[in-house]
Formats: structure tokens, sequence, C-alpha cells
């Protein structure tokens, strides 16, 4: 099989990360007999140096021709100051819109080998943590209109307007119980129906689409009430889905109490077309540059592509057990280091990885 894969390294540690990733490409393609031909374009901060914009339309022709996108991270206090308009992060929202991707798909998954770097107590962790964040990417608060600043009464004024149709809930909701229907069928929706209107909605169209899914257990929670349970016991929760600023939270919430957010994964998906892939974490740039960035999360982010994108779920499964088993044998980077265990850089690991392939 032949796939074409394009690479977007992004800023920070985004090169330093993909070229990890490419390793696992290499050896994935060469044990299984696929191909993967990889072509690298620009994103973020590294484009508007180039291009004078964070999503140049190259790299948009580039990603709808792909079969899948694969992103390191945008971002950096290089850019801070520039217009607002125009920042880094800006192009990571745009290709999400150009692509049609709605759901984002954030697993966070403690690995029994890392059980002691998570800031929980163990009689909360029990037997570890699995549980998956969907998120939806392209409403809310984040695209919806009008939006914007001005000065009222002589002092500034800004807003935002959080709005859904029913028809994004509607799809939502079904990526949802889909993806509960292939873990623990237990689904959990998170929204703020007992003050927002368009909670309100949210909470009639999940239930309208629960007919459909009858074998998923179906409960509803607010989201102040969801962050303060995935603190208290995370092992309640098996899927969750949510809106797009309050899965921005506890997706980031569901991560950290994982341990490290450099050994997280995610996935932005459409109805059609290459999905987009990429580690949670950010560009990091004050360890950039240095081989000490956690490469890991990366190259869970291919396993995730092989799996949801190519339906190539041994391919998948052989990489995630590369990582577990290169756990066990006490490798670890600087954010997951522990006493007693071995300390390498990113380029060691991504070495570790593709050696165990």
């Amino acid at each position: 099989m032949t796939k074409n894969i394009v690479i977007l390294p992004g800023d920070g540690i985004g090169p330093e990360i993909m070229a990890q990733a490419e390793k696992t490409l290499k050896k994935i393609g060469e044990r299984f007999g696929h191909q993967f031909k990889t072509s690298y374009h620009l994103i973020g901060g590294a484009a508007i140096d180039a291009c004078n914009t964070p999503l140049p339309q190259e790299t948009v022709d580039a990603c709808k021709q792909a079969d899948a996108v694969l992103l390191g991270a945008v971002g950096g206090p290089k850019w801070d100051a520039i217009e607002k308009s125009i920042r880094p992060e800006r192009g990571l929202l745009a290709i999400r819109k150009e692509l049609g991707l709605f759901a984002n798909l954030r697993p966070a998954k403690l690995f029994p080998e890392l059980k002691d770097a998570c800031c929980l107590r163990p009689d909360i962790v029990g037997q570890g943590l699995d549980v998956m964040v969907i998120r939806e990417l392209t409403g809310g608060a984040y695209f919806g209109t009008p939006k914007g600043q001005e000065v009222r009464d002589g002092e500034r004024v800004a807003y935002n307007n959080m709005i859904y149709s029913e028809s994004e809930i509607r799809r939502i909701a079904k990526v949802g119980f889909e993806t509960a229907r292939k873990r623990g069928k237990k689904l959990c929706s998170v929204d703020k129906a007992n003050v927002l209107d368009v909670s309100q909605l949210w909470r009639e169209v999940v239930l309208e689409v629960a007919k459909d899914y009858p074998d998923v257990e179906l409960t509803h929670m607010y989201v102040d009430n969801a962050a303060m349970q995935l603190v208290r016991n995370p092992g309640q929760f098996d899927t969750i889905v949510t809106e797009n600023l309050f899965g921005d939270i506890l997706s980031d919430e569901a991560a950290v109490i994982t341990g490290s957010i450099g050994m997280l994964p995610s996935a932005s998906l459409g109805a059609s077309g290459p999905g987009l892939y990429e580690p949670i974490h950010g560009s990091a740039p004050d360890i950039a540059g240095k081989d000490l960035a956690n490469p890991l999360a990366t190259i869970l982010s291919v396993a995730m592509m092989l799996r949801y994108q190519f339906a190539m779920v041994q391919e998948a499964q052989v990489i995630e057990d590369a990582v577990s088993a290169i756990l066990q044998e006490g490798y670890r980077t600087g954010d997951i280091m522990e006493p007693g265990k071995t300390q390498v850089g990113c380029a060691k690991m991504g070495d570790l990885v593709a050696e165990r392939l």
C-alpha cells in the first residue's frame, strides 16, 4: 500500500519530533510492505517568516491532496507581538477549517510504566487511566460570529459568539457514539445546559442521536462538574464528547493528569479526506534544538493515523507495543524521568522505538 503523507514540522521542537515520526513510518513500511511518501510544507511561525502568512495556499493545496497530515507544533514568543490575525495559531485553526476537520480525538491514557508520574493519588488512579475526549473543532466561540473588539461608552469591549447548528451537533455526537461503541460503550456528553441556550440545544440533539445507539450508555454532565470529576474520579469516564471551548479545556486537563503531555497524541477528523494527526503539547521553544523533546506523543500520533485513517490496526498496535516496551525497559526523556531510569534525548528515543519495530 502506498500513502502520501504531508508533514508540517512547524515551530520549536516540531522539526525534531517529526524526524522521529519519519523513522517510525520507515520501519513500519519495511516491516509491512507499505510505502509512505512524505513531503514537507510550512505552517505557523515558520510560514510567517517565509511567506508572511501562517498558512500558505501551497500548504493548503498539498494537504488536501494528501492521504493524511502529520503536524509538529506551532507558535512561540517570537511571534507574540505581531498582528493577532496572522499569529501562528491562526494557521492551525485555518488548516482544520480548510480540511473540514470537525472532530478532535484526544486519548488520555496512563501507561502502567508511568503510574508514578501521575499527579493523582495511587488509590484514585487504580489500575490506570484510559479516557477518550472528543472535542468539536469548527464551531462554538472560537469560530462564531459576530466577534471582535470595539469601544463602547469610552471603554474597550470584546465579544465572541458561541453558536452551534443542529447539524454540527449531530455529526460530532455520532462520532462520540461510534467511538464509545468501539471502547467501553459509555458516553458522557458535557455541556452547560443549566445556563447556556446553545448547550440546551446540544443536549436535545445528543438525546435524539442516542436513539440510534441503544447499546451505548449515555450520561450528561455540566462542564464545571466534569472538570472536578476528571480529577476526583477519572475512572468513571470512558468516552467524553463536548463542544469546542469546553473540549479544549477538558482535554488538556485529562492529558495532564496522566503524567506528561509529552506522551499524548491526537487525531482531527472530518467526514472524508485526510485527517490531521499531532501531539497535544506545544512548540516548547525553550528546549528547541537541544535534543530534549519527548517524541513519543508524535510517534503515537503516527499510530493513530495508521489506525483511524488507513485502518492499519496491526501496524498501529505494533507501534504502541514498541513504546510500551521502551518504557518497560526504563528509558525516559527528561519530562518523564524517574529515579533509577535511563534518560535519553529526542533522537535516541526515536531510534529505540525504531529498533523495537
